[in-house]
């Protein structure tokens, strides 16, 4: 009889951990699944909404590019370019002795930035139809990457952090510049963006609000680890 109930006992505590462990591991998917943030739908609306006047002076971006270390004979990406606004202008800033990368996931912004290089003369822009989770830059490629208002919009903002490392040349800066939200309203809190980048590997190198005057925006730089 006792040996029939230390049989049991020991029965008992087995099934106990097998349950507890089950549990744990229902637990941590459960972690997970809370941890994966809302994203907001990519815009595939009409581009020149990005054209508006006054962008340049309320986005600061001739100081933008300053920061980026943007210059004549400079290899810059821009992931997310959309209507190419930012690209045909830092395509000005290098000169024709730099290169700009114009990313974008949506065909319909690459061939419209095509048509556009193309009417404006700039010569020195090349397009990428890129992937979410990698905006497929050649290898040791580029001095400065900007993703402007665009993170918000990536559905594996780590994945693609660190898919671009492959692509940064020594001493790379990336920028990226966007508004405070919950993911889903067009905008993400700058401390998950520098939480995010932590994970793929990068250092924050400052963080700046001056790009509008309601704080809403935010620039943050950061650098690649070792």
């Amino acid at each position: 009889m006792r040996s029939f109930r230390i049989r049991l006992l020991v029965f008992c505590l087995l099934v106990g951990l097998t349950s507890g462990g089950a549990q744990t591991t229902t637990e941590a998917a459960s972690q997970d699944a809370k941890q994966e943030r809302k994203t907001s739908d990519p815009y595939i609306g009409d581009l020149s909404i990005f054209e508006s006047a006054g962008r340049d002076e309320r986005l600061q971006i001739n100081r933008v590019m300053d920061l980026l270390g943007i210059r004549d004979g400079k290899s810059v990406a821009d992931i997310g370019a959309g209507s190419g606004w930012f690209t045909v202008r830092a395509a000005k800033r290098v000169g024709p002795t730099g290169t700009i990368y114009a990313a974008d996931i949506n065909p319909e912004a690459i061939h419209y930035i095509g048509e556009r290089v193309a009417k404006e003369h700039v010569l020195n822009v090349k397009t990428i139809l890129s992937k979410p989770d990698d905006p497929l830059l050649p290898k040791d490629s580029v001095d400065a990457v900007l993703l402007l208002k665009t993170y918000h919009e990536v559905a594996k903002p780590v994945e693609l952090l660190r898919t671009l490392r492959a692509a940064l040349r020594r001493g790379a800066k990336v920028g990226i510049i966007d508004r405070n939200g919950n993911g889903e309203d067009h905008g993400v809190d700058s401390e998950v963006v520098i939480r995010e980048a932590q994970q793929a590997g990068y250092q924050l190198e400052k963080k700046y609000d001056f790009v509008k005057a309601d704080k809403m925006d935010y620039f943050l730089v950061f650098t690649a680890g070792d």
